[in-house]
């Protein structure tokens, strides 16, 4: 056994007798327009989890612009906080855009026309650090603010200029496509510094959050993007559990993924089958013709569903109202959409979708990436809020004991823990978040002397997450009794 000094929890096989189908945290990561955002480098906003609870927050810490092919991060922020379901927070991301490496090769330089001693610019790629008029001194001659309702760069003169007045100006500007896929895996370095997803290191200590569901829109599609974060969600800071929600692109290299068939090839040939993980596919249009990764709707789509749970994730995401107008699979797609029926054969291969459904756009699709129907898997695999419950579990039981590491450890501490435990499974049980009857086991032959010896402890709790009203079939059968009522007496 190897050597364990804290509080830990794993999920184990599931013992199915028989089966013929084998407070939340969401973080993103990506690119966000910190190059709008006055003295960023102090500010230190490049591979560091930050928290933002509404836009407000997001403009001051982080900035904000409609391009979101360029800023990825900036998608999730109007979902959460620029919606018209329900905006949800706060969140946390992590940007990987740092001005000062990814930067056009040459600055720009620009001509301004004052009238009312104000002259206004549109540029979403300035970097507003670096922005100077020739021979003025900001904050004595003029100063320079953004206007994010506008995308507009406003310089304010401080002195009377005389209308008409040019003055040459010249900034340097972002370059966002030397933001790569390694940028978004990161690494993690001997000296202590951490980059892309490894800066999720960073989350519990820094804001004292437990991850719990994980996105990069823009990013999930690549591969090597996708391992990483199942990767990461599976033993975050040796202790951490959560999902990765992840997209099916609409284009790989020249060739399109615009149609079911296609999606369903793409992700079996790509491997996008953890059991930690969702995987959504199209992209969604709102009615402002804004264009949604699905798997971003997926995130705050469970983020609403828990909060309406107490923070208890064993409700699906799924047949959950979400913004949306259509379906979306592409510019040049002559895709027109499709129906539930058809939904239904991406729901079979693990494939979270959207679909028009009681009147309303819903999230559609309640299985995590690793379900095939009537494919062989462990049964936890087969429903999203299944893993997410195992993994609350596993993350509630560290939480509420790490404190209690390296004190003394009795028999009647044994019982305790048990005791505080089979509690917890009871209150679960008691609002349907479990069925049967949970029980949490101390057993002889998991904690042999030799392991205890050392201070090692192992709990060992059985539990049956509550499954989904997934499909629900009524049986109409035409009968001739009814005619017998012509002859029956009055």
């Amino acid at each position: 056994m190897a050597y364990l000094h804290g509080a830990y929890g794993e999920i184990t096989d599931s013992q199915v007798k028989s089966t013929t189908q084998s407070d939340t945290v969401v973080c993103y990561i990506g690119t966000a327009p910190i190059n709008l955002v006055r003295g960023y480098a102090d500010l230190k906003l490049v591979n560091v989890p930050i928290k933002v609870a509404n836009m407000g927050e997001v403009q001051t810490k982080l900035g904000y612009s409609t391009d979101w092919e360029s800023y990825t991060l900036c998608e999730a922020f109007a979902e959460h906080y620029d919606n018209s379901v329900r905006s949800v927070g706060p969140i946390y991301v992590i940007n990987v855009l740092d001005p000062d490496t990814a930067r056009g090769t040459n600055p720009v330089d620009v001509d301004l026309t004052f009238y009312s001693n104000r002259a206004e610019f549109e540029s979403t790629d300035i970097i507003l650090d670096t922005f100077a008029i020739d021979d003025k001194v900001e904050g004595t001659d003029y100063e320079i603010s953004y206007n994010y309702l506008k995308g507009l760069v406003t310089v304010k003169m401080l002195e009377d200029v005389d209308a008409g007045t040019v003055l040459s100006a010249s900034y340097s500007v972002v370059d966002t496509s030397k933001v790569t896929a390694d940028d978004v895996i990161g690494q993690a370095t001997d000296d202590g510094q951490y980059t892309g997803l490894q800066a999720l290191k960073l989350l519990y200590q820094k804001h004292n959050a437990v991850l719990n569901v994980l996105a990069a829109p823009g990013w999930s599609q690549k591969p090597a993007v996708y391992k990483a974060m199942c990767s990461i969600v599976q033993n975050l800071n040796g202790h951490w559990m959560a999902m990765a929600i992840a997209d099916i692109p609409l284009t790989d290299g020249s060739d399109s993924v615009d149609t079911i068939d296609k999606a369903i090839e793409w992700k079996t040939n790509k491997a996008y089958t953890s059991e930690f993980s969702k995987v959504c596919w199209p992209m969604v249009i709102d009615s402002d013709d804004r264009k949604f990764h699905l798997s971003t709707v997926c995130a705050a789509t469970m983020l609403r569903v828990d909060l309406d749970n107490d923070s208890i994730p064993f409700e699906s995401p799924s047949n959950k109202e979400i913004m949306c107008t259509d379906q979306y699979f592409g510019a040049d797609s002559k895709n027109a959409g499709f129906d539930q029926t058809q939904a239904n054969t991406l729901n079979e291969k693990g494939i979270t979708t959207a679909c028009y459904w009681a009147s309303r756009w819903v999230l559609w699709g309640p299985h995590t990436a690793a379900y095939t129907y009537n494919g062989s898997m462990d049964a936890r695999s087969i429903f999203d809020s299944n893993i997410r419950m195992l993994e609350h579990i596993v993350n509630s039981f560290q939480l509420d004991h790490g404190t209690e590491i390296d004190q003394p450890m009795t028999p009647q501490d044994k019982d305790s823990i048990l005791n505080y435990e089979q509690e917890k499974l009871d209150r679960l049980k008691g609002i349907g978040a479990l069925i049967g009857d949970p029980i949490v086991e101390f057993v002889e032959s998991e904690n042999p002397t030799s392991d205890m010896i050392n201070g090692d402890f192992v709990f060992h709790t059985y539990a049956t997450v509550t499954p989904p009203f997934k499909s629900g079939t009524v049986k109409v059968t035409y009968t001739d009794d009814g005619f017998e009522s012509f002859f029956e007496e009055a």
